[in-house]
């Protein structure tokens, strides 16, 4: 059981009945899409990062496995750092025509660079 599992009840009422069992909302098993569907985009950011360009893919619809993945895939074909973060893959340095060339290679048929 993990320590902080208490902060995730904290606006639930006290049950008196023992065999109530708190169930939690959120994280459902997201199936994820094939590659054709997928409608991955892909981008330059420089904001909030000192000045530093890096490319983000995103648009992924799946589990948080399948992206991380899919991240790890691009970083080492990229052979360049980077992390996924909120449901986008943030690799460092401007490799949109690599990443395009990678994704649509893989299947992702729909990527594209905005």
């Amino acid at each position: 059981m993990n320590m902080n599992d208490w902060k995730k009840r904290l606006d639930i009422v006290y049950s008196t009945n023992p065999d109530y069992h708190y169930q939690e909302e959120g994280q459902e098993n997201v199936s994820t899409q094939p590659k054709e569907k997928q409608l991955l985009r892909v981008s330059l950011d420089k904001r909030n990062r000192k000045g530093k360009a890096v490319t983000l893919v995103s648009g992924f619809t799946g589990s948080d496995d399948d992206l991380q993945e899919l991240g790890r895939m691009l970083k080492t074909k990229c052979g360049v750092g980077g992390s996924i973060k909120e449901g986008e893959i943030i690799i460092q340095g401007d490799h949109r025509g690599k990443v395009q060339d990678i994704l649509q290679k893989e299947g992702y048929v729909k990527s594209r660079i905005i």
